[in-house]
């Protein structure tokens, strides 16, 4: 299964975090709201000018910007 930027994704499109390429203060930010390697994810849309994205995770519905997004490596299905 191909490893993709979590900004590529399409909507309904669902994977696995594989990496969180970030460390500091984004980086914990990202791994305390549940996106940690391992935790399934969907994209649940995206705002008309496509940033934020909107994503279902850990049974709760997240938004990031695409520059955080930018860090979130997530394996998908063809």
């Amino acid at each position: 299964m191909p490893v993709i930027n979590l900004r590529q994704m399409k909507k309904g499109q669902s994977g696995i975090i594989t990496a969180i390429t970030v460390g500091g203060e984004l980086g914990r930010r990202i791994r305390e709201m549940g996106l940690v390697p391992g935790a399934e994810l969907t994209v649940q849309g995206r705002a008309p000018l496509y940033d934020p994205v909107a994503i279902r995770v850990l049974d709760s519905t997240l938004s990031l910007r695409n520059n955080e997004a930018d860090h979130i490596s997530v394996e998908v299905d063809d």
